[in-house]
């Protein structure tokens, strides 16, 4: 871990660095939104209350999203909401991807690294069930997990492929890409949650971004959406990466509206560091056509 505090330091300053550690050292709620696929918002709240879990609080920034602030996984695991596939746990920080992305009726997207389906599934709910969605995964039992979760949240229609997506025919085009990179999970450390962290492990997980990078960026229509993401605060995986790669395809940012009560890193215009802290994990998203 002194490597990526190291790091740390010297991408973002002592003050900085320092706030991203306390971050570390923080106990996270659990958080999860409501499966628009299957039921609303206020549903969940009421059917919470039958169960007396009463304890929510809404997320200022997405209004299927909640924050558990008394109790554990096990109370909404026990519950038929979980059960039936009308709630899904999930991080805040992993939300605000499919959020950027904004899929719309009839659009044809990919998602290129798509276990456990979390993310997948939010872009077929934000879509209404009625955008043409792609999911890619390679490992096989990271695939199986990703099918049943498509299937309990009610998003069976998905193509879902067990296959490496930076091996996809460059004839293929998609209006929108989710590309969330594997990375060194440097935002994701917590007392729970150790990572084992190197720099040859960072520098291994820089050269996989950069070629699924690549990979998004031909099969991506002119005039489309591409948003990238790690759950990493290092800028070798992100802004420097993008600085990188975005020029040779002739790409670009596009402006993100800001996102209320996020608790922003320094980062270039057209994308969101996120810090970690007792609500969020660290994040990174940017919003890119080309």
């Amino acid at each position: 871990m002194e490597q990526l505090y190291a790091l740390l330091g010297q991408a973002y300053g002592a003050e900085t660095a320092s706030r991203i550690r306390s971050g570390y050292s923080a106990e996270r709620p659990v958080t999860f939104r409501a499966n628009t696929l299957k039921t609303s918002a206020s549903e969940v709240i009421f059917a919470l209350s039958e169960c007396g879990i009463t304890n929510v609080e809404r997320v200022p920034w997405y209004r299927d999203a909640f924050i558990l602030r008394e109790g554990g996984e096990s109370d909404l695991t026990g519950t038929e909401l979980y059960r039936e596939g009308k709630i899904y746990l999930q991080s805040l920080s992993s939300m605000l991807p499919p959020l950027l992305l904004q899929p719309e009726t009839g659009e044809n997207i990919l998602d290129m690294t798509a276990a456990p389906g979390g993310k997948t599934t939010e872009i077929v709910a934000l879509s209404g069930g009625k955008a043409l969605v792609t999911a890619c995964e390679r490992d096989r039992i990271r695939f199986g997990r990703m099918k049943f979760n498509l299937e309990r949240q009610g998003a069976a229609r998905v193509n879902a492929m067990c296959c490496d997506a930076s091996a996809l025919d460059d004839f293929l085009s998609f209006d929108k890409i989710l590309l969330d990179a594997p990375c060194t999970g440097s935002g994701t450390v917590s007392t729970s949650q150790p990572i084992r962290f190197t720099r040859e492990y960072l520098a291994k997980c820089v050269r996989a971004q950069e070629k699924l990078l690549k990979k998004a960026l031909r099969l991506l229509k002119k005039g489309g959406t591409l948003v990238y993401s790690t759950c990493s605060v290092l800028k070798e995986e992100n802004e420097l990466l993008l600085s990188r790669v975005l020029p040779l395809a002739q790409a670009r940012l596009l402006p993100i509206e800001p996102f209320e009560g996020l608790p922003l890193l320094p980062s270039p215009i057209g994308t969101l560091a996120v810090c970690p802290t007792d609500l969020y994990e660290g994040f990174f998203c940017a919003k890119i056509t080309k």
